[in-house]
């Protein structure tokens, strides 16, 4: 039998204001709160409030068949409380139903898995734990950022206890292969990985309105056929798109989301069935095995992190970044620890990229460093005053190792006081 497995993820940045050289040292609010708040109520009323109404509707209609998951970064969540109250009420409601799975994701969506594993642990668990408190539900499957994926990091999650991740089907690593099957990972047999098939994904995100692609028009009844169409034996088929594909990308007036409504009538007329991603880590056995040494993401034509990694500017962005991550670690202030979460949003090197910018309000891939690198300034003098330089790196690793030990004896015992009170 076949299965569908769609996933939609929803992350949008903290729009950084115009901060200029002469401010370093004396402003160190860095946001423009009125642009984020614009942007986040345009995103929510255009796409994510229908998308999930959608999804509520699809369940509902065809009798809890339809299953799906979504990915939603920490930092939308955050928003979502600030800006837009009513997009955790339908969150609550599609947790609630069972039907809709909530994966793992770096916290600040961020490229931490590359940079810093303590780091990249630390944001999956503070994700990880604002699911559980507000959602009531745990992850089991992890979105990396873009969908980054190296054997180390499925090895790293497999030692945290994830079941799979995601990542994208890329030809210059699956070769031959299908993206349309479960596989295990080189770095951790145990860890299932899903690949996202591109094409069918990428015709919904940018072909569903253009009249001059091969399949146009796109109608559900259409679409369910070609996904019956594949080759016995795939068995799972990895729909994953940003959630902005459904309203922004692809407007309603071109019936995307009636498309949507229709896709789970027509998929279990022609007996196919709706997986998430926990659900086929343990339904579904891996068939083959995945290898990536170096790091596959689902972003430019490369498939890869050179969109975020490829230029000196962003080189020097991140290694100014991530040298500070034990002295944060250690600082205690809750503006540094906000600024240091929301600074490492991959979206503000991604403005950093001399071909592709993404969308910004920089004129220039230079503009968006210089900025960027001002607010950084002013960041790492916050921390300097707290843990000066002067501090060797070694002095500092003993005394978070010291800490880290007394958060798990802590973790420990509040293990054992939950079980005694049961």
């Amino acid at each position: 039998m076949k299965n569908i497995c769609l996933c939609f993820q929803m992350h949008t940045p903290y729009r950084l204001k115009r901060y200029r050289f002469f401010e370093i040292g004396h402003d160190h609010y860095y946001y423009d709160d009125m642009a984020t708040e614009e942007h986040v109520n345009w995103l929510v009323q255009t796409s994510y409030l229908p998308l999930c109404q959608t999804i509520k509707d699809m369940i509902n209609l065809s009798k809890g068949k339809f299953h799906c998951a979504l990915s939603v970064s920490g930092t939308m969540i955050e928003m979502f409380e600030q800006f837009n109250p009513e997009m955790i009420d339908i969150l609550k409601e599609l947790a609630a139903t069972k039907c809709v799975e909530f994966l793992a994701t770096p916290y600040a969506y961020s490229l931490a898995s590359e940079f810093n594993g303590d780091e990249f642990k630390r944001q999956l668990k503070f994700q990880g734990d604002l699911l559980e408190s507000i959602l009531g539900v745990k992850a089991q499957s992890v979105w990396n950022t873009e969908l980054l994926y190296t054997d180390e990091t499925a090895y790293n999650l497999n030692k945290l206890g994830y079941k799979a991740i995601l990542t994208e089907g890329a030809k210059h690593v699956i070769s031959w292969k299908t993206p349309n099957k479960v596989y295990q990972s080189a770095g951790a047999p145990k860890m299932k990985v899903l690949l996202r098939n591109t094409n069918l994904s990428d015709e919904l995100s940018f072909h569903f309105s253009d009249p001059g692609w091969a399949n146009f028009p796109i109608d559900a009844e259409k679409y369910a056929d070609q996904l019956k169409a594949l080759p016995e034996g795939e068995d799972i088929i990895n729909i994953w798109v940003g959630a902005e594909t459904f309203g922004v990308r692809q407007n309603a007036g071109t019936g995307i989301f009636d498309f949507l409504k229709a896709l789970p009538y027509f998929a279990l007329e022609r007996e196919m069935g709706f997986i998430t991603p926990a659900e086929a880590a343990k339904k579904l056995a891996a068939e083959d095995v995945l290898s990536s040494p170096y790091p596959l993401t689902w972003s430019g034509e490369a498939k890869d992190l050179s969109v975020y990694t490829g230029n000196d500017l962003q080189q020097e962005a991140l290694n100014k970044l991530y040298a500070v991550t034990e002295r944060v670690n250690l600082c205690q202030g809750k503006n540094i620890k906000t600024n240091w979460l929301r600074l490492q949003d991959v979206n503000y090197l991604h403005y950093m990229n001399h071909i592709d910018q993404g969308e910004t309000q920089f004129e220039s891939a230079y503009d968006a460093f210089i900025n960027y690198m001002n607010v950084l300034s002013d960041f790492l003098q916050s921390v300097e005053e707290q843990y000066p330089t002067t501090i060797e790196n070694e002095e500092l690793n003993e005394l978070l190792k010291t800490i880290r030990n007394q958060e798990e004896e802590i973790q420990k015992l509040n293990e054992k006081l939950k079980k005694a009170k049961k």
